[in-house]
């Protein structure tokens, strides 16, 4: 066949397609190209597609007949534009719940490559084309996207290959440059012309605490972030754009790229409006936290702005503050409020300079923790426990909502000694999100929404999980204690916890379901892991010494031994985590003992992490 007929058939394709547009803002050149130029090309071989991604930024991914990459070889001239082989990706794989995360440095052993600058420009392409359907633009403007990226290695081609996505895709594009994933979203809500506020959609490069070679993609409206399903569907529209690029398009959208980009400094506006709201807890007093010492671990993520832009111009002493510059090979600690060696760091850091409290922030700055200026660490439950007391004061009676390894202890303070009510719900800060606005819209008052890894979110903030805006309600507590002639440091903060009865021995095992094994019989682990719960569940019904949560919405919660377990299926992975809170670790071990006597005859179940744990122990 020679490339003048293949020529002729891909023309007729790109016709019929046009057709489904005419009359509409929709109607353009399907033939336009849409690839790289720096993908190497394969002397005399031409490879046709039969659609382009510049076409399905407005295309519905159910319209497109043409789904799968076909390749034609024919003898042409070495000089005829071509498109060369590519990477095969499975793009549903690199969705991980409401966000994208994917290897993007070689080098770690059984950890292949599969988050390419390729496959980030098909995935911008994709978002593009469901943000022009989601805002039903008429044509009337150009939609516009801002783009941020944490400190890894890998962030500044990618944020240049979505660059080429989003502006190839017909969209304007506005780079933050390093920036906090709560920014991203509030310039989705910010009204500043002069800083092109409000944006259409927002894109945060970031992998939170995952190790240097990894990295992915976060996704912002004014409506706040994308759910499950709105990712499943780009990262669909995504895999049909990456099998028909074409080399003309690349290089047009790296043309359109280089000639549309805005860069703006939006961390100005979004450090502002911290400062400003601590000033204004305090009275509108210009320096509030003046006399505080206050250090702040970074861990080289993106969260060295809060010691000079946030806490400085408050009055706070911040000298000791530490890991500040972005690094993304991370070399000091993991940036994780939930990480000991991280939480050390911190604590160390409080101590040795006698500050007042210690911040640290993870990657991305949507998770944070605090240290007291005794060393004493507010996370996991101690954070949940001070900011509901917070948030309780302000609001009494009303609904905090936590995810489901949330202890016992933890449901008593929050309604016996504050007052309020407590709302174990699933694992995932999206879904503690999505469940403290549900009981909202139902009548049941709910401002505050945290898990135990750090993400928290308020009502008052436009349920954002904004590591920095929870870190500014604990200095609004400080400022204001100050300003109404109340001193002791961070001391009202860990008065504000008393109380709190926390469990002596706590541990989180992981059982792993191997998807090969014969008991699974060609199933799901997902169903393996189902089957597995419920014959738990039965169980424990014959055992009088343990009694099962009454309300409980994720996995199998049973109270026994004055503690508690919980397991459950994980999210996204063919793990069973197991959680284990108890007044001492030979009434965990009794625990232990119980949940492994009922799942001992799963085979596929990887039960030695249990067993080491009860023999050990």
């Amino acid at each position: 066949m020679s490339g003048k007929v293949v020529h002729n058939v891909f023309v007729s394709q790109c016709y019929l397609q046009n057709r489904q547009f005419v009359g509409t803002q929709y109607r353009r050149d399907s033939c336009a190209p849409y690839v790289r130029n720096l993908l190497p090309f394969q002397g005399g071989k031409l490879a046709w597609t039969g659609i382009s991604s510049m076409q399905l930024h407005t295309l519905s991914k159910h319209q497109s007949p043409f789904v799968n990459r076909g390749t034609v070889h024919c003898n042409v001239a070495p000089t005829t534009s071509a498109v060369p082989s590519i990477d095969t990706v499975d793009f549903l794989k690199l969705q991980n719940g409401s966000d994208i995360r994917g290897v993007a440095v070689a080098g770690v052993e059984g950890e292949p490559v599969n988050l390419t600058e390729q496959v980030a420009e098909a995935i911008a392409a994709a978002f593009a084309g469901w943000l022009v359907e989601k805002k039903k633009a008429d044509g009337s403007r150009h939609l516009r996207v801002s783009i941020g990226h944490d400190s890894r290695i890998t962030a500044q081609g990618l944020q240049d290959a979505i660059s080429r996505g989003i502006a190839g895709a017909g969209l304007d594009v506005v780079q933050y440059g390093l920036a906090s994933t709560p920014a991203m979203f509030n310039s989705t809500l910010t009204e500043d012309h002069g800083f092109l506020c409000p944006v259409d959609g927002s894109i945060m490069i970031t992998a939170s605490h995952l190790p240097y070679n990894r990295n992915g993609f976060k996704f912002f409206t004014n409506a706040g972030g994308l759910g499950k399903a709105d990712i499943k569907d780009i990262l669909e529209r995504a895999a049909v754009i990456y099998n028909n690029f074409t080399v003309e398009g690349l290089m047009n959208s790296k043309e359109k790229a280089s000639a549309s980009i805005r860069r703006v400094d939006y961390m100005t506006i979004y450090t502002s409006d911290l400062v400003n709201a601590v000033r204004k807890a305090a009275g509108n007093i210009e320096k509030p936290l003046e006399g505080f010492h206050i250090v702040v671990d970074a861990g080289n993520g993106a969260g060295g702005f809060f010691a000079a832009k946030v806490l400085e111009p408050l009055g706070a002493v911040t000298t000791g503050s530490q890991f500040l510059e972005p690094d993304g090979l991370f070399p000091n600690h993991i940036p994780n409020p939930e990480d000991k060696t991280a939480m050390k760091a911190i604590t160390q850091a409080v101590l040795d300079n006698k500050a007042d409290l210690g911040i640290i922030f993870d990657t991305d700055v949507d998770r944070s923790a605090a240290v007291d200026s005794t060393g004493r660490e507010f996370n996991r439950n101690r954070l949940i426990a001070l900011m509901s007391a917070i948030v309780l004061e302000e609001h009494p009676g009303t609904t905090i909502v936590t995810d489901s390894v949330t202890s016992d202890g933890l449901t008593t303070f929050i309604e016996k000694k504050l007052g309020g009510k407590h709302h174990r719900f699933k694992r995932g800060y999206k879904n503690v999100i999505d469940e403290a606005i549900r009981l909202n819209s139902i009548g049941e008052e709910s401002h505050l929404a945290i898990e135990t890894s750090g993400h928290g979110a308020l009502k008052e903030n436009n349920w954002l999980d904004d590591g920095a805006y929870l870190m500014v309600k604990i200095l609004n507590k400080l400022a204001s204690a100050r300003a109404s002639g109340m001193g002791g440091g961070s001391k009202v903060l860990t008065d504000l916890v008393q109380g709190l009865q926390e469990a002596a021995f706590a541990v989180e095992l992981r059982l792993k379901i191997n998807q090969n094994h014969p008991d699974l019989k060609g199933g799901s682990f997902r169903n393996y892991g189902e089957a597995v719960l419920k014959h738990l569940e039965n169980s424990i019904e014959s055992n009088p010494k343990l009694q099962k949560a009454s309300v409980n919405y994720e996995g199998v919660r049973v109270s026994g031994f004055g503690g508690w377990f919980l397991l459950r299926l994980s999210l996204h992975d063919p793990v069973l985590p197991l959680n284990i809170e108890a007044p001492s670790n030979e009434d965990a071990v009794k625990l232990g003992l119980a949940v492994l006597a009922a799942v001992n005859d799963f085979s596929a179940l990887d039960k030695s992490a249990l067993d080491k744990f009860v023999q050990v122990s």
